[in-house]
């Protein structure tokens, strides 16, 4: 089984949905790799659940191949990839302080879209040369969408565009590997509780949540976990984007 004492990498690993995946794979006996830019934080909530922390730079392929020759050594080759690592800064096309700068632009679809990818291509490389499992499978990847790749609103068109590019990948990398016993999926999140959603104001938060049909709540990093769990130990989800937001469509604005 993909959940029994394997190694698991997850990108975003020290915060947020990241945090949350990390912490439900160790309860269930997978040994985790977290990567992060933020290596102190990160080290500090491996010690605290049993993890190893490793700073990379999702976008470099330098830093990916070097992280993951760590990675193996220290674990294991990992038959488990989530991608969690991202930016979302907001910006209109031409707000009040002009044209958006392309850069601004871009960097957010680097980290977003390039850096999701860049994990997927190396990972799936090594998971390439491990013996197959039951059910003739080698491993899973599961990257993190977003609800705004759907339904983007003003001031999202960079996030958007770069979330709205792993779902378009999803499929077709799943379509590839599955000569290779890797399966690919995607979760596009809602409205969830991470670190910032909740520095925001108490009105705001309530807002938010009564904006979702139900339940009328923010989802909890945790319910991120479960279903990417899920998706781990049910073999026959594969090629899939599954929105995780509470019937939630997002209004332009």
């Amino acid at each position: 089984m993909l959940t029994n004492n394997t190694t698991a990498i997850i990108t975003g690993g020290a915060s947020g949905l990241g945090a949350a995946t990390a912490k439900f794979f160790v309860d269930n006996r997978i040994k985790v790799a977290i990567i992060d830019t933020n290596l102190f934080k990160a080290e500090s909530f491996a010690e605290e659940i049993g993890a190893k922390a490793f700073c990379c730079d999702v976008y470099s392929e330098k830093e990916v191949k070097e992280t993951l020759e760590k990675i193996i050594l220290d674990l294991g080759t990992p038959r488990i990839l989530v991608n969690c690592a991202g930016i979302a800064s907001p910006s209109k096309i031409i707000g009040k302080q002009g044209v958006m700068p392309l850069d601004f632009f871009q960097h957010i679809v680097n980290v977003n879209l390039f850096g999701t990818f860049n994990m997927m291509r190396l990972c799936a490389e090594k998971m390439m040369g491990l013996d197959l499992l039951e059910d003739d499978q080698r491993g899973v990847i599961i990257s993190t969408a977003s609800i705004a790749a759907y339904e983007g609103q003003i001031g999202q068109s960079a996030y958007a565009a770069s979330k709205g590019a792993i779902v378009s990948l999803t499929l077709p990398a799943a379509r590839e590997f599955a000569a290779f016993g890797i399966r690919v999926n995607s979760i596009a999140p809602g409205v969830f509780m991470t670190p910032l959603v909740a520095n925001l104001p108490k009105e705001v938060q309530e807002n938010l949540a009564q904006s979702i049909p139900n339940p009328k709540r923010l989802g909890m990093p945790e319910e991120f976990a479960k279903l990417v769990f899920h998706i781990v130990e049910n073999n026959y989800i594969n090629g899939e984007i599954i929105r995780l937001d509470g019937a939630l469509r997002m209004q332009s604005k």
